[in-house]
């Protein structure tokens, strides 16, 4: 594998969780892989005063006990008050003398792993001591979710942005697609010849993406609060996945190939108006229930949640891609905490065969011929369709066929984070949203957001801790006997809630 050039990786906010539990394993894991370059060093900076050594320490909470010293000298610190711009300044001379002191090239990656206020500012202050231009060396911007909070604050990010920054020295992350099982999907549409032909509205009954998670809001209540299931999973985790399942061939496997194709499904998505809303998306928040014995919490008592709260911790929702693809294929997302349990997938759902030769124990056998795409836990593939039970008669029964990752002995699934890492350390941005991208899912969902807040009357459903969401979700699925694939922890597990 290329190793990327020397460089120093800026990381803002470097004090909070992010950095010590996913960006600093994630660049020890680089590191341990020889995928570093020879060069290279780390700047942590936040308001918080330490110390090289005292940040060094702080980092070692979630790396190996042994054998990590070497790594940790490539570590340093500076304080900076984001704010103001003469801290900036004194990065600027900091980061000189660590290029001199470990003979490293003029290139620089700046993280921002801070609160959504500052991605504005710091690129901004970046620009004013000159040290955003990548002309004696490469300089790019990653820059953590939310990317705005509506279409209005995306479509101004994006101006700011673009003020400093050119397009393609930002690198917006979805650690979504930095999972092997989602890359996969590329792989998996692509390379197999057997699949394109049938990849369409002429062979596809419907398309359902899933992430749930069996845990609550726990001690983030108030975050949660402000942001709610739809704005922190749909609008870009799953908006992206759908990206990848429907979008056309690329010219090549290049950033900006694939980004196109990407950006013209968002292009394509049929609009939801105000007045759909309420038949096309369903929200819903746990409530008090009995989970093995154990008594959980509603959403409304978790805290940092207001008594009334409207905030959905659940949605499942409705639409269509209005191209000569998908035209009248209905695509499915859902997300929500407290569900059954956790796991992320995407499903394929064939069209019945139009003539009922075979019948099984209840009647006509209509085979479930589903390809299902496990991204989390479980990682893997598996293939359902009908085949004969042993014996007289032509009774049929659905089997599967399945593939796991863990079955590839000795291979490594590397993380999100270190994937994603290595990929612009690189100068690869297949896996990175592109503005563009962005504004589109932004206006695809803000007719929902705008009918929520000005239509108390569209209801937000109680669904038990621990149950598969609200009833009128399990409902919006077209088709007679046919549901949503309610997924176990592991991936050829029956459709059953075998979690509670």
């Amino acid at each position: 594998m290329k190793i990327p050039e020397d460089h120093i990786i800026i990381i803002f906010g470097a004090s909070g969780d992010l950095t010590k539990r996913k960006l600093i394993p994630a660049l020890y894991d680089l590191y341990e892989q020889n995928l570093l370059p020879k060069n290279f060093a780390v700047v942590g900076a936040s308001r918080t005063t330490l110390t090289d050594v005292e940040f060094r320490e702080r980092m070692k909470e979630f790396l190996p006990e042994n054998g990590v010293d070497s790594f940790l000298e490539m570590l340093y610190y500076q304080p900076v008050n984001t704010k103001e711009e003469k801290d900036y300044w004194t990065l600027k001379e900091r980061l000189a003398t660590i290029q001199e002191e470990r003979n490293i090239a003029g290139n620089y990656i700046f993280y921002l792993s801070t609160p959504p206020i500052l991605y504005e500012v710091i690129p901004r202050h970046l620009a004013a001591v000159k040290i955003n231009k990548s002309d004696e060396g490469f300089r790019r911007l990653i820059v953590e979710k939310p990317f705005g909070t509506d279409l209005g604050s995306a479509v101004i990010l994006n101006e700011k942005l673009l003020e400093y920054f050119d397009e393609e020295q930002i690198y917006r992350i979805d650690h979504y697609l930095g999972k092997e099982s989602v890359q996969n999907l590329l792989v998996t549409r692509f390379a197999n010849a057997f699949l394109e032909p049938i990849w369409n509205r002429n062979y596809i009954h419907h398309v359902e993406i899933t992430s749930a998670e069996s845990l609550g809001v726990e001690k983030r209540g108030g975050y949660y609060d402000q942001s709610g299931a739809f704005k922190d999973m749909v609008q870009n985790h799953l908006l992206q996945l759908v990206g990848l399942v429907a979008m056309e061939p690329p010219v090549t496997i290049e950033a900006d190939a694939i980004r196109d194709e990407i950006h013209k499904v968002f292009k394509s998505l049929s609009p939801i108006t105000e007045e759909e809303v309420p038949n096309h998306v369903i929200r819903g928040q746990y409530t008090h229930s009995m989970i093995r014995g154990e008594e959980v919490s509603g959403y409304r008592e978790e805290e940092g949640v207001p008594e009334d709260s409207r905030t959905e911790t659940y949605v499942a929702m409705k639409f269509f891609i209005d191209n000569w693809r998908w035209g009248g294929v209905p695509f499915y997302v859902r997300t929500g905490k407290r569900l059954p349990t956790k796991a992320i997938e995407i499903v394929i759902r064939f069209k019945n065969s139009p003539h009922h030769l075979f019948h099984r124990n209840e009647g006509i056998c209509n085979s479930e011929n589903l390809l299902v795409i496990r991204i989390q836990p479980d990682e893997g593939v598996l293939m359902k369709f009908g085949m004969k039970v042993p014996g007289a008669g032509f009774n049929v029964q659905n089997v599967g066929m399945d593939f796991h990752y863990s079955d590839l002995g000795g291979e490594r699934l590397p993380t999100a984070y270190e994937r994603l890492l290595l990929d612009c350390m690189q100068g690869d941005a297949t896996l990175y949203a592109r503005g563009d991208a962005v504004v589109a899912a932004w206006k695809f969902v803000q007719p929902i957001l705008n009918a929520w807040e000005k239509n108390c009357d569209i209801p937000v459903y109680g669904y038990p801790a621990g149950s598969w969401g609200p009833e009128p979700a399990a409902e919006m699925i077209e088709g007679e006997g046919i549901t949503w694939r309610y997924p176990c922890k592991n991936l050829t597990s029956q459709e059953e809630l075998c979690e509670l």
